[in-house]
């Protein structure tokens, strides 16, 4: 799977690349420009690393003749990649081998591994190929297109004495060429190309064209054929998460981010979701059985398009709010060998064989989750034993559905005040107390800058200084002859067309908000009317910056720091500080999936485990990075002790380094793995009232980091010793930890 960011770094698939294979739900775009040069010189990728605090970017160059192990922060960003996940789980990995041993029979065999990624299922094919006796016209080919990862791939290969048996091409399926790079068409295709959804990874065009131009004629495929499954479910989390009219008129507080009339000019994006839902198990009701969707045959040549029509029997009485799509794989021909990304309770009720695990069900993973389809609005009412109609249909890279006709979440191209954003995110601006808070902040705020002004008898300036629309309303709701300086750096003008379709709901003149298309490092008193800013305000929230982790989000501190020359002597910050949190943490399925890998069906990867980010036997304290998870959805987690603060970000003051110390007693028995890190941010001045983005919420991710080992512990004889160091100009938190034995 294409790799998210450790620090930031973007990066798109370009010229020289395999099949798409976009990010993960929780990770970061990238831009990542990759450029063939003359053919005696080497491939080099050009990555662009974004600064987190100040959004100015670089270019690095990433060159295939570059000595391994990769510098950072390449090595950084395949430390957040899935593919250390995803090589820890056992169930596919077994699956593959078996399909493969069963298919790979013939010694004459060609085969070729579209997304080799570290080249596991290419040793695979070569190594049955050599059972079989194929060490004659029989060969593997593999391409891999994100060079950082290919460059790995050769250490992979190497590692096992297999670089003359697997054949590498730094390049996009599409881009090879039989007689150039391929001796002729292959006849067995092995290939893992697939997301969450199953086709956001450009299953549809990889397989189309390799059909049409590098297989033979009815090839051996591996996978066999993938089947979506779906399963109607009411659930009250899941409505919150893209339904917030009704939420928002039961906080009775007068903003209005989706007034009536314009119920979805702000919702979620009309797609699946990737979500744990094993995570969900109680607070879901099944109104339907699990009904087939869509079979892929990877061994013919897919349609680009498909629609069906699916009667489905109402289990129960409710309201359907959101469909819950998996799939499962038939990876041999003979229909043996099958995976399933089943959540659990819906695993049980699959008629499908799944795989046999030695503990009796497939381990919690990360690398592949469920899918959540919101049905719009209240939801679609369904009484038991009633026929639903599902409408199903599929193009090149997605599925979409349309529940009795009526779910228009795929109809038309958004307007252009229509703003779409993660479920998280719309369901915190339902939430009540949350409002509530920022509410009375920010009428505080504005009850003391107005009687100052008063006396200086002038009208005050405000900054919202991230993409926060809901703050935008109410400064300009509350500050009723003010100036409103919106910076909006994610949303820009789309965040002002949104302003302006809910203006009028929320009695908010537009002649007093002006959206500045600038850097806070530009913006001059020019820009201001010559005017001092009285109020700078942020939730904090950058748009598109969700996947990141929580301290990323002090962008406002060094945002603030950029006004300073701008600011009243008694301007008002809000948030006024930041207090970075902790607390040790038990999290046996997330290590699992993290903990560094030894032999891999039979192959070596231990080569890997520092440059993919492995937890465990490494040498000395090595840890892996610090990553972005909801730890929610962490598999089975448990908290060992209270949570402790760790360092303070105070922002009446400009960005400067930071760091900070402490020592934490356990609270309870168990195994520590690490600890879950966020930050709370202080509203007010008397820190009365403050914001936590902690594991108890659902609406943020928190930072993970994992231990170099884990650790049992017990409140009578165990302490630990964490530090941690802020880089004023990077944005980057690291983490030390020592356990104590008292």
């Amino acid at each position: 799977m294409p790799p998210p960011s450790a620090s930031c770094l973007l990066a798109v698939a370009v010229a020289v690349a395999v099949a798409p294979r976009p990010p993960p739900a929780a990770a970061l775009p990238r831009l990542l420009l990759h450029r063939r040069m003359a053919s005696s010189e080497p491939t080099r990728a050009f990555q662009l690393r974004l600064n987190p605090l100040t959004g100015d970017s670089e270019w690095l160059v990433v060159d295939e003749a570059e000595p391994a192990p990769a510098p950072a922060p390449t090595h950084q960003l395949l430390a957040a990649t899935s593919y250390l996940d995803m090589l820890n789980d056992a169930a596919r990995n077994r699956a593959y081998r078996q399909a493969i041993d069963a298919t790979v029979a013939d010694p004459n065999s060609r085969v070729l591994d579209i997304g080799a990624g570290t080249g596991l299922l290419s040793m695979m094919a070569a190594r049955a190929l050599a059972a079989a006796g194929g060490e004659g016209r029989g060969d593997v080919s593999a391409c891999e297109s994100y060079l950082p990862m290919g460059k790995l791939t050769r250490r992979v290969l190497r590692t096992n004495g297999m670089e003359n048996k697997v054949r590498v091409f730094h390049k996009r399926s599409d881009e090879l060429r039989v007689g150039v790079e391929l001796d002729s068409r292959a006849d067995i295709l092995v290939s893992e190309i697939l997301d969450s959804e199953l086709l956001g990874e450009g299953l549809i065009p990889t397989l189309q064209h390799a059909h049409d131009e590098l297989l033979v004629k009815n090839p051996k495929t591996i996978p066999y054929r993938a089947t979506t499954y779906g399963v109607l479910v009411e659930s009250t989390s899941l409505w919150k998460m893209h339904y917030l009219h009704s939420n928002e008129a039961n906080s009775e507080d007068g903003v209005w981010l989706t007034p009536s009339g314009s119920e979805n000019i702000l919702s979620v994006k009309p797609q699946q979701h990737a979500m744990q839902c094993d995570a969900l198990e109680d607070e879901i009701r099944l109104l339907s059985e699990p009904f087939k969707v869509f079979e892929f045959d990877f061994w013919k040549r897919p349609d680009s398009h498909r629609e069906t029509k699916i009667d489905i029997k109402a289990s129960a009485d409710g309201h359907v709010h959101a469909i819950i799509s998996w799939w499962v794989l038939q990876l041999d021909s003979t229909g043996s060998v099958f995976y399933s990304t089943a959540p659990k309770w819906a695993r049980q009720l699959s008629c499908e064989d799944l795989p046999k695990c030695a503990n009796g069900m497939k381990d919690w993973c990360d690398h592949w989750k469920q899918c959540v389809w919101f049905i719009q609005g209240t939801g679609a009412p369904a009484m038991k034993d009633q026929t639903l109609s599902l409408r199903a249909s599929h193009n090149q890279t997605s599925i979409s559905y349309q529940l009795n006709m009526c779910d228009e979440g795929n109809i038309g191209r958004p307007k252009n005040d229509h703003l779409t954003l993660l479920p998280e995110r719309v369901a915190l601006y339902g939430e009540k107390g949350w409002r509530s808070a920022l509410i009375s902040v920010i009428r505080n705020a504005v009850s003391v800058t107005t009687v100052y002004l008063m006396s200086e008898k002038s009208s005050p300036t405000c900054i919202v200084a991230d993409d926060s629309v809901f703050l935008a309303l109410i400064v300009s709701s509350l500050l009723s002859s003010s100036k409103i300086i919106t910076m909006f750096p994610g949303l820009r003008d789309k965040g002002f067309n949104y302003l302006q379709a809910v203006a009028d709901a929320n009695n908010v003149s537009m002649d007093r908000i002006e959206v500045i298309g600038k850097k806070a490092s530009s913006l001059t008193m020019n820009d201001l009317k010559h005017e001092k800013v009285n109020l700078i305000v942020g939730e904090p929230f950058y748009y598109g910056s969700e996947g990141m982790l929580p301290w990323q989000n002090l962008r406002f501190w060094n945002e603030r720091t950029l006004l300073e020359p701008l600011l009243s002597e008694d301007a008002i910050i809000m948030p006024c500080k930041g207090i970075l949190r902790f607390c040790a943490m038990s999290l046996p399925d997330l290590w699992r999936s993290r903990c560094s890998l030894k032999d891999v069906e039979g192959f070596d990867h231990s080569v890997v485990n520092d440059t993919l980010g492995a937890c465990g036997d490494l040498p000395g304290e090595q840890q892996g990075p610090c990553l972005p998870y909801y730890v929610w959805q962490c598999g089975h987690t448990k908290k060992l002790s209270k949570v402790y603060s760790l360092m303070d970000f105070n922002f009446s003051e400009p960005i400067r380094p930071c760091f900070g110390k402490t020592k934490i007693k356990f609270a309870r028995d168990g195994i520590c793995h690490g600890f879950a890190i966020w930050i709370d941010w202080v509203l007010d001045e008397k820190k009365s009232i403050v914001i936590s983005t902690g594991p108890e919420s659902r609406y943020w991710k928190q930072g993970v980091q994992l231990l170099s080992k884990p650790v049992q512990v017990n409140p009578d004889n165990t302490a630990m010793h964490v530090e941690a160091r802020f880089d004023a100009d990077t944005g980057e938190i690291s983490f030390k930890s020592t356990f104590l034995v008292m």
